[in-house]
């Protein structure tokens, strides 16, 4: 593909596969936003335009959408936890969100790093201060750490939480083609339709939304803290994990490896710019989605400009206020339902990135490093990190930044490490 067209033609078939890709993503990336606090439509937009983004640094050959990334959650549960409102509903922490941002922008410029190292000394060299056994434990403790958060919302009303939890199992354990794809999305709409019938959806937001506006809110502009960079920075690293093995699938899927060509170095760099990007604007951290992926091995349509047609789709519909505020409608109950099992699935993402790699724990370092790390990210969370000041400037590093550097320094130190990225485990 030398010359990749940059939007496929307008065919009713073309604009189905577009469509189709926006579906798959759609109830993740809005997910995040919904737990965070973050503007529904600052997030599609973001989402959108850092796909482009991608697509342009990649040479338009990957045929992957990048959406919200669930691995940031932890850090911004910490940076901007969600306040009480005077009705006993939570609210957005808007003070302390910008914060947050922040550190998403400082996470990107992480990834820009990481590719310029891979580029400049080859990939193994660099992935053996990442191997498995560090990034599995890290992917782990994200998911257990965010699991209070899922039991606090589905507690205000547990039975749409479970209606919400039973669909989106069903869907995904029984279900047949696009349903399949779109577990997510689906228990969100039909648990919705059920809060509606019975009441439980609050419509004033809705009716006051203007139709048509931007998506973009200077207010809502990054904002930079020493803490909160610390604290959203080291998160970036278990989230470099999922981009490699992310674009891998993608590979597998299509027949063609990305890692070569465009390299691993490029993919790294447009998911970075994308994800600086979308901090910036004030949106969350950007990661290519495996959602979409399935929605390839679906179809077996590979062409990259069908996912930016999708982009685009995703960039009009961040522009309709309306929309963004019947998202926002959603009791918490249905997202605490939905993260009953999403903040699971985080951590055995983690188990199976050990399981795959069959990890030895019969090897004391891979006992050692693992302990670590685990206790280190819940036993820390439980006090709320370690508060210091450096020159007149607090810094805070939560539990999360803590067990990173732990098990990163620990790998280093302890003999005995022969991972090397790319040989299959024997």
């Amino acid at each position: 593909m030398n010359n990749p067209r940059i939007l496929p033609q307008m065919t009713s078939k073309n604009l189905l596969l577009g469509f189709q890709h926006v579906f798959a993503m759609f109830g993740a990336t809005v997910l995040v936003p919904l737990i965070t606090g973050l503007n529904i439509s600052t997030t599609l937009f973001a989402a959108g335009v850092g796909t482009l983004l991608f697509h342009f640094i990649t040479k338009g050959k990957v045929p992957a959408f990048l959406g919200s990334s669930f691995v940031f959650l932890g850090g911004f549960e910490v940076v901007a936890p969600k306040l009480l409102g005077p009705d006993g509903q939570a609210m957005a922490n808007t003070e302390m969100l910008p914060y947050a941002c922040g550190g998403v922008v400082a996470a990107g410029l992480l990834y820009i790093l990481m590719s310029a190292l891979i580029k400049a000394f080859g990939i193994r060299k660099i992935m053996r201060f990442f191997p498995p056994i560090v990034t599995g434990p890290i992917i782990i403790s994200v998911g257990l750490i965010l699991a209070p958060t899922a039991i606090t919302n589905a507690s205000t009303n547990w039975p749409l939480a479970i209606i919400a939890l039973a669909i989106i199992v069903i869907c995904n354990i029984w279900g047949k083609g696009i349903i399949k794809i779109i577990p997510i999305l689906i228990g969100v709409v039909g648990s919705y339709i059920i809060a509606l019938v019975t009441g439980a959806v609050d419509f004033t937001a809705v009716a006051a939304a203007d139709m048509f506006g931007s998506p973009v809110i200077p207010a809502n502009f990054a904002k930079f803290d020493i803490s909160a960079i610390i604290t959203i920075m080291p998160i970036a690293i278990a989230a470099m994990m999922e981009h490699i093995g992310d674009i891998a699938a993608i590979s597998a899927t299509t027949g063609e490896n990305y890692i070569e060509d465009p390299g691993l170095h490029r993919t790294l760099l447009g998911d970075g710019i994308a994800t600086s990007f979308a901090g910036f604007i004030g949106g969350p951290a950007n990661t290519t989605y495996g959602e979409n992926t399935g929605v390839l091995a679906l179809t077996k349509v590979f062409d990259p400009a069908i996912v930016r047609l999708a982009a685009v789709i995703a960039v009009i519909l961040s522009c309709v206020p309306k929309f963004d505020a019947v998202v926002n409608s959603i009791p918490a109950a249905i997202i605490g339902g939905v993260s009953l099992i999403l903040y699971g699935m985080i951590s055995a993402v983690g188990i199976r990135n050990i399981v795959e790699n069959k990890i030895d724990f019969t090897q004391s370092r891979n006992l050692i490093i693992a302990a670590v790390i685990l206790v280190s990210a819940l036993g820390f969370n439980s006090i709320g990190g370690i508060t210091f000041t450096v020159a007149g400037t607090t810094i805070t590093l939560t539990a999360l930044a803590i067990a990173a550097i732990l098990g990163i320094a620990l790998n280093a130190i302890l003999p005995g490490n022969d991972y090397e990225f790319g040989k299959k485990a024997e």
